[in-house]
């Protein structure tokens, strides 16, 4: 009897966009250095994490109070299926009027299981399979992952590294016919670089000018996980201000520092043209991306954990002393403006050679190469007073051992 397999071609059991997402470099890495500090924490309890932006103390009572308030039922419908909940919406658009005098509205907040997937939603909203996006190194280290899993093509460009600003020239040499979304990300991660009113005002001329000569819109996806993670009493500037074709995309994970509890949103301003049109196109996509809404729990929550963040003044200090202590041994560093980080200069070229050296003291960070800007690493400033003092030996005796 003939085999009815025998037609078939041997093929992998995984699809090409699974096994393209598999290959980045940067995902590997960092399930790398996952391992090796969860294997070290396993056998001792004191190491210095300064890898993802965690908490490394308890959390505050107020998020934890209105977190178990939610928690109780006020009718029968209250663990319901959850869309777009009204409540919900109406608290972020108002903060987000508050935050950068914007009359955001409520019907335009698309809320999210966190920041990851309001940036995948304003990428497969806007952009077909083919089209391209643009972006600065150093990233986030999943926009890429984001970018091809939507079928898109990433393009990169290098910010300026001596001021970890925007590179305009690079972002206009850039654009082609295919370009169809730019990413800003303002507070940035890892560099905590916030940009200028003057720097994004510039941007959007740019990207009118590029849109008028390739003939098609080029929309602005911007990151603003950070935007309530900022130092020094620095007023920080959405490119919603200076570019009315803007997508907003926001976690709620960095202002609570709860990045276990997945809530965000994706939110179009009110200068936005082609918002009427988004709108249904949104909805749709929040149900076929598999049902992307936050839970009803932290629906329920939202208002007033729009009320409060984590203590700001708090990573301030965190960060004061680390740039000063870290600057005294000879790092060269810029004091971040905002977000969770600092990101240094490697006392040595290969930062993973002097990460790995860190490591051999029981301090985790994360290297450079993960940001696609080799010769720094990342420092977390969430971890806690005393993980930062028990470090500070460590570091120095890494800086040492460097340029013997």
């Amino acid at each position: 009897m003939n085999d009815p397999t025998a037609s078939f071609q041997a093929t992998s059991a995984v699809s090409a966009r699974a096994a393209q997402l598999a290959s980045i470099p940067s995902f590997q890495r960092v399930d790398a250095y996952i391992t090796q500090a969860d294997v070290r924490r396993q056998g001792q309890a004191d190491i210095c994490d300064f890898t993802f932006g965690n908490p490394h103390q308890m959390p505050p009572d107020r998020y934890v109070d209105t977190l178990r308030d939610a928690l109780t039922p006020r009718n029968d419908q209250w663990f319901a299926y959850k869309t777009n909940g009204a409540g919900a919406r109406e608290a972020a658009a108002e903060s987000l009027q508050r935050l950068l005098d914007v009359p955001f509205r409520a019907e335009d907040i698309y809320l999210t299981t966190g920041g990851f997937a309001a940036i995948a939603l304003a990428l497969k909203t806007v952009a077909d399979p083919g089209d391209e996006v643009v972006y600065s190194l150093p990233p986030w280290f999943l926009y890429e992952p984001l970018i091809l899993e939507a079928g898109l093509v990433p393009v990169k460009v290098k910010a300026n590294m001596a001021t970890f600003d925007l590179d305009l020239d690079a972002i206009g040499a850039a654009i082609t016919e295919r370009t169809r979304v730019v990413i800003v990300n303002s507070p940035n991660n890892p560099t905590g670089r916030i940009y200028s009113a003057e720097l994004l005002l510039r941007l959007a001329e740019l990207l009118e000018a590029a849109s008028a000569r390739i003939g098609r819109r080029i929309y602005l996806v911007s990151d603003e996980a950070y935007n309530r993670i900022v130092f020094d009493g620095l007023r920080f500037h959405s490119p919603v201000e200076f570019y009315a074709h803007t997508l907003l995309a926001y976690s709620y994970g960095k202002t609570h520092l709860s990045p276990g509890q997945r809530v965000g949103y994706l939110a179009l301003p009110p200068t936005l043209p082609d918002r009427a049109a988004m709108r249904p196109a949104i909805t749709g996509l929040q149900v076929a991306m598999g049902w992307v809404y936050p839970n009803a729990l932290l629906q329920h929550a939202l208002p007033e954990l729009e009320q409060f963040s984590i203590n700001v003044g708090q990573l301030q200090r965190r960060r004061d002393r680390l740039v000063d202590a870290l600057g005294g041994m000879g790092y060269r560093l810029q004091p971040p403006e905002g977000t969770f980080y600092l990101y240094v200069t490697s006392p040595v070229p290969d930062d993973e050679a002097f990460t790995e050296s860190l490591a051999r003291r029981d301090v985790f960070v994360f290297p450079g190469v993960l940001f696609e800007t080799p010769g720094f690493f990342r420092i977390s400033l969430t971890a806690n007073e005393d993980m930062i003092e028990r470090s500070l030996p460590a570091f120095q005796a890494a800086i040492k051992e460097s340029s013997a």
